[in-house]
Protein backbone atom coordinates (compact mmCIF):
# COMPACT_ATOMS: atom_id res chain seq x y z
CA UNK A 1 0.00 0.00 0.00
CA UNK A 2 1.51 3.34 -0.80
CA UNK A 3 2.53 5.74 1.68
CA UNK A 4 0.35 8.38 2.45
CA UNK A 5 1.61 12.41 2.23
CA UNK A 6 1.77 12.72 6.33
CA UNK A 7 3.87 9.40 6.47
CA UNK A 8 6.39 10.45 3.87
CA UNK A 9 6.92 13.80 5.44
CA UNK A 10 7.45 11.85 8.48
CA UNK A 11 9.43 9.06 7.25
CA UNK A 12 11.84 11.68 5.51
CA UNK A 13 12.37 13.39 8.87
CA UNK A 14 10.28 16.78 8.12
CA UNK A 15 7.61 16.63 10.58
CA UNK A 16 8.55 17.92 13.83
CA UNK A 17 5.55 19.19 15.49
CA UNK A 18 2.05 18.69 14.98
CA UNK A 19 -1.54 20.25 16.61
CA UNK A 20 -3.50 16.83 16.37
CA UNK A 21 -1.15 14.16 14.38
CA UNK A 22 -4.42 12.12 13.38
CA UNK A 23 -6.28 15.48 12.22
CA UNK A 24 -3.44 16.48 10.02
CA UNK A 25 -2.65 13.22 8.91
CA UNK A 26 -6.28 13.01 7.98
CA UNK A 27 -5.88 16.26 5.64
CA UNK A 28 -3.02 15.06 3.91
CA UNK A 29 -4.08 11.91 3.12
CA UNK A 30 -8.00 11.83 2.42
CA UNK A 31 -8.53 14.29 -0.07
CA UNK A 32 -6.67 17.62 -1.46
CA UNK A 33 -6.38 20.22 1.60
CA UNK A 34 -5.00 24.10 1.04
CA UNK A 35 -2.32 24.48 3.06
CA UNK A 36 0.61 27.20 3.28
CA UNK A 37 3.92 28.78 4.85
CA UNK A 38 5.02 32.27 4.83
CA UNK A 39 8.34 33.61 3.64
CA UNK A 40 9.65 37.11 4.75
CA UNK A 41 12.25 39.47 2.26
CA UNK A 42 14.32 40.38 4.86
CA UNK A 43 17.10 39.51 2.47
CA UNK A 44 16.99 39.75 -1.71
CA UNK A 45 17.68 35.97 -1.86
CA UNK A 46 16.53 32.91 0.60
CA UNK A 47 18.72 30.49 1.96
CA UNK A 48 19.06 26.64 2.33
CA UNK A 49 17.29 27.11 5.91
CA UNK A 50 13.97 28.19 3.68
CA UNK A 51 14.29 25.70 1.79
CA UNK A 52 12.70 23.11 4.65
CA UNK A 53 9.34 24.21 4.45
CA UNK A 54 9.52 25.11 0.83
CA UNK A 55 10.19 21.53 0.63
CA UNK A 56 7.47 20.62 2.62
CA UNK A 57 5.29 22.42 0.15
CA UNK A 58 7.12 21.30 -2.68
CA UNK A 59 6.29 17.07 -1.17
CA UNK A 60 2.53 18.18 -0.96
CA UNK A 61 2.13 19.95 -3.89
CA UNK A 62 3.15 17.02 -5.91
CA UNK A 63 0.95 14.79 -3.52
CA UNK A 64 -2.19 16.98 -4.63
CA UNK A 65 -2.87 19.68 -2.22
CA UNK A 66 -3.16 23.49 -3.08
CA UNK A 67 -0.14 24.85 -1.60
CA UNK A 68 0.19 29.20 -0.76
CA UNK A 69 3.39 30.86 -0.65
CA UNK A 70 3.05 34.02 1.27
CA UNK A 71 5.40 36.65 0.35
CA UNK A 72 5.19 38.31 3.51
CA UNK A 73 5.98 42.24 2.42
CA UNK A 74 3.94 43.25 6.08
CA UNK A 75 5.29 41.18 8.45
CA UNK A 76 9.03 41.49 7.21
CA UNK A 77 8.36 45.35 7.89
CA UNK A 78 7.61 44.90 11.71
CA UNK A 79 10.44 41.52 11.76
CA UNK A 80 9.80 38.14 13.17
CA UNK A 81 11.55 38.28 16.67
CA UNK A 82 11.53 34.35 16.54
CA UNK A 83 15.00 32.89 17.41
CA UNK A 84 16.92 36.65 17.98
CA UNK A 85 18.14 37.86 20.72
CA UNK A 86 18.04 41.69 19.20
CA UNK A 87 15.24 43.43 16.90
CA UNK A 88 16.00 43.13 13.30
CA UNK A 89 16.89 45.99 11.48
CA UNK A 90 14.37 47.91 10.26
CA UNK A 91 13.57 47.64 6.41
CA UNK A 92 12.60 50.56 4.05
CA UNK A 93 10.28 50.15 1.56
CA UNK A 94 12.24 50.53 -1.45
CA UNK A 95 14.44 47.56 0.21
CA UNK A 96 11.64 45.75 0.47
CA UNK A 97 10.23 45.65 -3.17
CA UNK A 98 13.97 44.50 -3.92
CA UNK A 99 14.16 41.65 -1.79
CA UNK A 100 10.39 40.55 -2.74
CA UNK A 101 11.90 40.79 -6.44
CA UNK A 102 14.46 38.30 -5.58
CA UNK A 103 12.65 35.89 -3.35
CA UNK A 104 9.86 35.68 -5.67
CA UNK A 105 10.90 33.88 -8.39
CA UNK A 106 13.23 31.64 -6.29
CA UNK A 107 9.92 30.61 -4.87
CA UNK A 108 8.85 29.91 -8.58
CA UNK A 109 11.94 27.35 -9.18
CA UNK A 110 9.95 25.02 -6.60
CA UNK A 111 6.79 25.38 -6.47
CA UNK A 112 4.32 25.33 -9.47
CA UNK A 113 2.52 28.80 -8.63
CA UNK A 114 0.01 28.46 -11.51
CA UNK A 115 -2.71 30.16 -9.29
CA UNK A 116 -4.50 27.31 -9.00
CA UNK A 117 -2.48 24.15 -7.77
CA UNK A 118 0.04 26.87 -6.43
CA UNK A 119 -0.55 30.52 -5.14
CA UNK A 120 1.93 33.20 -4.65
CA UNK A 121 -0.11 35.97 -2.27
CA UNK A 122 1.84 38.93 -0.32
CA UNK A 123 0.42 39.83 2.95
CA UNK A 124 0.69 43.80 2.63
CA UNK A 125 -1.87 42.96 0.04
CA UNK A 126 -4.87 42.55 2.85
CA UNK A 127 -2.57 43.85 5.74
CA UNK A 128 -2.74 47.78 4.41
CA UNK A 129 -6.53 47.62 3.37
CA UNK A 130 -7.11 47.05 7.27
CA UNK A 131 -7.11 50.16 9.10
CA UNK A 132 -5.03 50.49 12.39
CA UNK A 133 -8.45 50.94 14.73
CA UNK A 134 -10.13 47.59 13.02
CA UNK A 135 -7.08 45.72 13.29
CA UNK A 136 -6.81 46.63 17.41
CA UNK A 137 -10.79 45.44 17.30
CA UNK A 138 -10.46 42.54 15.55
CA UNK A 139 -6.81 41.40 17.21
CA UNK A 140 -6.25 43.03 20.48
CA UNK A 141 -9.41 41.28 22.47
CA UNK A 142 -8.37 38.06 21.36
CA UNK A 143 -4.76 37.90 22.25
CA UNK A 144 -3.72 37.83 26.07
CA UNK A 145 -0.48 39.71 26.77
CA UNK A 146 0.44 37.25 29.67
CA UNK A 147 0.04 34.03 27.46
CA UNK A 148 1.81 35.28 24.56
CA UNK A 149 4.79 36.48 26.96
CA UNK A 150 5.12 32.78 28.63
CA UNK A 151 6.44 31.71 24.96
CA UNK A 152 10.02 31.06 24.65
CA UNK A 153 10.57 33.61 21.54
CA UNK A 154 9.13 36.73 23.63
CA UNK A 155 10.49 35.67 27.30
CA UNK A 156 14.11 35.59 25.78
CA UNK A 157 13.52 39.15 23.89
CA UNK A 158 12.25 40.80 27.37
CA UNK A 159 16.18 40.27 28.71
CA UNK A 160 17.11 42.27 25.71
CA UNK A 161 14.44 44.59 25.08
CA UNK A 162 10.96 43.12 23.55
CA UNK A 163 9.76 46.29 21.28
CA UNK A 164 5.43 46.36 20.95
CA UNK A 165 6.52 46.30 16.85
CA UNK A 166 7.96 42.87 17.59
CA UNK A 167 5.10 41.89 20.09
CA UNK A 168 2.87 42.86 17.13
CA UNK A 169 4.47 40.25 14.76
CA UNK A 170 2.38 37.41 16.13
CA UNK A 171 -1.16 38.86 15.60
CA UNK A 172 -0.02 39.79 12.05
CA UNK A 173 0.55 36.41 10.80
CA UNK A 174 -2.30 34.89 12.92
CA UNK A 175 -4.52 37.16 10.72
CA UNK A 176 -2.65 35.69 7.49
CA UNK A 177 -4.26 32.30 8.72
CA UNK A 178 -7.57 34.06 9.04
CA UNK A 179 -7.09 35.60 5.92
CA UNK A 180 -6.38 32.42 3.95
CA UNK A 181 -8.54 30.60 5.36
CA UNK A 182 -11.56 32.89 4.71
CA UNK A 183 -10.20 33.36 1.14
CA UNK A 184 -9.07 30.25 0.57
CA UNK A 185 -10.37 27.35 2.51
CA UNK A 186 -6.98 26.92 3.65
CA UNK A 187 -6.97 24.64 6.88
CA UNK A 188 -3.34 23.73 7.34
CA UNK A 189 -0.17 26.41 8.04
CA UNK A 190 3.40 25.08 8.35
CA UNK A 191 6.48 26.58 8.69
CA UNK A 192 10.24 26.48 10.61
CA UNK A 193 9.78 24.68 14.67
CA UNK A 194 10.14 28.31 15.63
CA UNK A 195 6.62 29.41 13.67
CA UNK A 196 4.70 27.15 16.76
CA UNK A 197 3.97 29.86 18.50
CA UNK A 198 2.86 31.94 15.64
CA UNK A 199 1.02 29.10 14.10
CA UNK A 200 -0.77 28.27 17.27
CA UNK A 201 -2.40 31.59 17.38
CA UNK A 202 -3.51 31.58 13.91
CA UNK A 203 -5.55 28.54 15.13
CA UNK A 204 -6.64 29.96 17.91
CA UNK A 205 -7.69 33.55 16.04
CA UNK A 206 -9.52 31.14 13.24
CA UNK A 207 -11.77 29.63 16.11
CA UNK A 208 -12.57 32.40 18.12
CA UNK A 209 -13.65 34.31 15.02
CA UNK A 210 -14.81 32.07 12.46
CA UNK A 211 -15.58 29.26 14.95
CA UNK A 212 -13.42 26.87 12.42
CA UNK A 213 -11.55 23.71 12.16
CA UNK A 214 -7.64 23.92 11.37
CA UNK A 215 -4.57 22.32 11.81
CA UNK A 216 -0.71 23.24 12.25
CA UNK A 217 2.93 21.86 11.25
CA UNK A 218 5.99 22.52 11.73
CA UNK A 219 8.64 21.28 10.24
CA UNK A 220 12.75 20.83 12.01
CA UNK A 221 15.16 23.91 11.82
CA UNK A 222 18.20 22.93 9.40
CA UNK A 223 20.61 21.65 12.04
CA UNK A 224 23.68 19.63 12.39
CA UNK A 225 23.99 16.88 14.52
CA UNK A 226 25.27 18.77 17.61
CA UNK A 227 22.21 21.21 17.36
CA UNK A 228 24.35 24.33 15.83
CA UNK A 229 22.70 25.99 12.79
CA UNK A 230 23.62 24.55 9.10
CA UNK A 231 23.87 26.43 6.44
CA UNK A 232 26.62 29.26 7.80
CA UNK A 233 29.80 29.98 6.03
CA UNK A 234 33.07 31.65 6.51
CA UNK A 235 31.33 34.08 4.18
CA UNK A 236 27.62 34.10 5.45
CA UNK A 237 24.40 32.88 5.11
CA UNK A 238 24.56 29.83 2.44
CA UNK A 239 22.15 31.64 0.08
CA UNK A 240 19.57 30.16 -3.02
CA UNK A 241 20.95 33.48 -5.34
CA UNK A 242 24.35 32.46 -7.60
CA UNK A 243 25.68 36.27 -7.17
CA UNK A 244 25.58 35.64 -3.14
CA UNK A 245 26.82 32.18 -3.18
CA UNK A 246 27.96 30.55 -6.26
CA UNK A 247 26.82 27.10 -7.49
CA UNK A 248 30.44 26.38 -6.25
CA UNK A 249 30.67 27.37 -3.35
CA UNK A 250 27.29 25.71 -2.34
CA UNK A 251 28.56 22.48 -3.81
CA UNK A 252 31.44 22.39 -1.59
CA UNK A 253 29.81 23.25 1.38
CA UNK A 254 27.84 19.68 0.78
CA UNK A 255 30.80 17.40 0.22
CA UNK A 256 32.38 19.15 3.63
CA UNK A 257 29.11 18.91 6.19
CA UNK A 258 29.68 16.32 9.24
CA UNK A 259 28.90 12.39 8.00
CA UNK A 260 26.28 12.25 10.60
CA UNK A 261 24.29 15.00 8.83
CA UNK A 262 24.15 13.45 5.22
CA UNK A 263 21.10 10.87 5.86
CA UNK A 264 19.30 14.02 7.07
CA UNK A 265 20.27 16.48 4.02
CA UNK A 266 19.44 13.58 1.79
CA UNK A 267 16.06 12.72 3.10
CA UNK A 268 15.24 16.42 3.23
CA UNK A 269 16.35 17.58 0.01
CA UNK A 270 16.83 14.98 -2.63
CA UNK A 271 13.92 12.78 -4.27
CA UNK A 272 16.12 9.56 -3.47
CA UNK A 273 14.12 6.80 -1.80
CA UNK A 274 14.93 6.27 1.84
CA UNK A 275 15.56 2.58 0.95
CA UNK A 276 18.24 3.97 -1.48
CA UNK A 277 19.40 6.33 0.86
CA UNK A 278 19.88 3.95 3.85
CA UNK A 279 22.04 2.02 0.89
CA UNK A 280 23.92 4.93 0.09
CA UNK A 281 25.21 4.88 4.32
CA UNK A 282 24.81 1.24 5.29
CA UNK A 283 27.63 -1.18 4.79
CA UNK A 284 27.02 -2.58 1.83
CA UNK A 285 27.41 1.08 0.09
CA UNK A 286 29.63 3.16 -1.90
CA UNK A 287 30.89 4.81 1.31
CA UNK A 288 30.12 7.95 3.25
CA UNK A 289 32.50 10.03 0.43
CA UNK A 290 30.36 8.79 -2.50
CA UNK A 291 27.35 9.99 -0.22
CA UNK A 292 28.33 13.33 0.03
CA UNK A 293 29.03 13.84 -3.73
CA UNK A 294 25.36 12.59 -4.11
CA UNK A 295 23.75 14.93 -1.92
CA UNK A 296 26.04 17.83 -3.21
CA UNK A 297 25.17 17.05 -7.05
CA UNK A 298 21.46 16.41 -5.92
CA UNK A 299 20.85 19.51 -3.85
CA UNK A 300 23.02 21.60 -6.15
CA UNK A 301 20.73 20.74 -8.85
CA UNK A 302 17.45 21.27 -7.42
CA UNK A 303 18.91 24.43 -6.31
CA UNK A 304 20.95 25.78 -9.61
CA UNK A 305 19.79 23.31 -12.03
CA UNK A 306 21.53 19.99 -13.81
CA UNK A 307 24.47 22.19 -15.85
CA UNK A 308 25.30 24.10 -12.54
CA UNK A 309 25.61 21.19 -10.38
CA UNK A 310 27.81 19.38 -13.48
CA UNK A 311 30.21 22.26 -13.39
CA UNK A 312 30.72 22.78 -9.92
CA UNK A 313 31.58 18.98 -9.52
CA UNK A 314 34.33 19.26 -12.86
CA UNK A 315 35.64 22.23 -10.94
CA UNK A 316 35.51 20.37 -7.34
CA UNK A 317 37.58 18.05 -9.15
CA UNK A 318 39.81 20.07 -10.93
CA UNK A 319 40.75 22.68 -7.65
CA UNK A 320 41.47 18.90 -6.11
CA UNK A 321 43.93 18.38 -8.45
CA UNK A 322 42.31 16.41 -11.10
CA UNK A 323 42.45 19.26 -13.91
CA UNK A 324 40.33 19.66 -16.95
CA UNK A 325 38.29 22.69 -18.24
CA UNK A 326 35.41 22.54 -15.62
CA UNK A 327 38.36 24.90 -13.28
CA UNK A 328 36.24 27.47 -14.87
CA UNK A 329 33.65 26.75 -12.51
CA UNK A 330 36.19 27.73 -9.09
CA UNK A 331 35.18 31.42 -7.61
CA UNK A 332 37.64 33.73 -9.82
CA UNK A 333 39.04 37.10 -9.58
CA UNK A 334 41.04 39.11 -11.91
CA UNK A 335 44.11 41.61 -10.93
CA UNK A 336 46.07 43.90 -12.73
CA UNK A 337 49.40 42.61 -14.11
CA UNK A 338 51.09 45.57 -12.96
CA UNK A 339 50.47 44.80 -9.48
CA UNK A 340 51.29 41.74 -9.34
CA UNK A 341 55.03 42.53 -10.64
CA UNK A 342 55.45 44.88 -8.26
CA UNK A 343 54.69 42.05 -5.62
CA UNK A 344 51.08 41.33 -3.40
CA UNK A 345 51.26 40.61 -0.19
CA UNK A 346 49.56 37.06 0.49
CA UNK A 347 47.53 38.14 3.62
CA UNK A 348 46.29 41.38 1.82
CA UNK A 349 45.23 38.91 -1.27
CA UNK A 350 43.81 36.33 0.62
CA UNK A 351 41.22 39.12 2.24
CA UNK A 352 40.94 40.70 -0.67
CA UNK A 353 39.26 37.82 -2.59
CA UNK A 354 37.38 37.06 0.20
CA UNK A 355 39.16 33.84 1.37
CA UNK A 356 39.02 35.64 4.52
CA UNK A 357 37.30 38.04 6.21
CA UNK A 358 40.11 39.70 7.14
CA UNK A 359 43.90 40.61 7.36
CA UNK A 360 44.04 39.27 10.86
CA UNK A 361 41.96 35.74 10.01
CA UNK A 362 44.48 35.77 6.94
CA UNK A 363 47.37 35.69 9.01
CA UNK A 364 46.19 33.02 11.60
CA UNK A 365 45.69 31.20 8.40
CA UNK A 366 49.12 31.66 7.15
CA UNK A 367 51.07 31.41 10.51
CA UNK A 368 48.63 28.15 10.89
CA UNK A 369 49.69 26.59 7.83
CA UNK A 370 46.37 26.44 6.24
CA UNK A 371 47.56 28.73 3.42
CA UNK A 372 48.05 27.17 -0.03
CA UNK A 373 49.45 28.87 -3.27
CA UNK A 374 49.23 26.68 -6.53
CA UNK A 375 49.13 23.29 -4.07
CA UNK A 376 52.38 24.78 -2.00
CA UNK A 377 52.19 25.91 1.55
CA UNK A 378 52.81 29.31 2.39
CA UNK A 379 53.81 29.81 6.00
CA UNK A 380 55.50 33.19 5.90
CA UNK A 381 53.61 35.99 7.30
CA UNK A 382 55.51 38.22 5.35
CA UNK A 383 55.50 36.36 1.65
CA UNK A 384 54.43 38.22 -1.70
CA UNK A 385 53.46 36.99 -4.59
CA UNK A 386 55.38 38.23 -8.14
CA UNK A 387 55.13 36.89 -11.59
CA UNK A 388 56.71 33.67 -10.94
CA UNK A 389 54.18 31.94 -8.53
CA UNK A 390 51.61 31.95 -11.74
CA UNK A 391 50.93 28.07 -12.55
CA UNK A 392 49.26 27.90 -16.17
CA UNK A 393 49.06 31.82 -16.10
CA UNK A 394 46.87 31.42 -12.38
CA UNK A 395 47.61 31.76 -8.51
CA UNK A 396 45.05 29.17 -7.02
CA UNK A 397 44.76 29.87 -3.18
CA UNK A 398 43.40 27.81 -0.93
CA UNK A 399 42.70 27.93 2.48
CA UNK A 400 42.71 24.26 4.91
CA UNK A 401 41.37 21.70 2.65
CA UNK A 402 37.90 22.99 1.70
CA UNK A 403 38.07 26.82 0.06
CA UNK A 404 39.76 27.29 -3.15
CA UNK A 405 40.00 30.55 -5.12
CA UNK A 406 41.74 31.42 -8.54
CA UNK A 407 43.12 34.66 -9.33
CA UNK A 408 44.10 35.71 -13.01
CA UNK A 409 45.26 38.63 -14.70
CA UNK A 410 43.43 41.18 -16.02
CA UNK A 411 43.28 41.17 -19.83
CA UNK A 412 45.16 43.52 -21.91
CA UNK A 413 43.77 46.42 -22.66
CA UNK A 414 42.61 47.13 -26.33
Amino acid sequence: MPMGAYDELKARGLVAQTTDEEAVRKLLDHGPTTVYAGFDPTADSLHVGNLVPIMGLARLQKAGHRVIAVCGGATALVGDPSGKTEARPLLDAERLRANRAGIRPQLERFLTLDGERGILVDNSDWVAALGWLEALRLLGPRFSVSRMLSYETYKTRLETGLTYLELSYQLLQAFDFLHLHREYGCTLQIGGDDQWANILAGMDLIRRVERGSVEGMTLPLLTTAGGEKMGKTEKGALWLDPARTSPYDFYQYWINIADQDVGKCLAFFSDLPNASIEHLLGPQGPGIVAAKHELAREFTTLVHGEEEARRAQGAARAAFGAGGAEIEGVPTSTIPPAELEQGIELVALLQRVGICKSKGEARRLVSQGGAYVNGRRVDDLAATLGPGDLADGALMLRAGKKRHHRVLLDPPQT
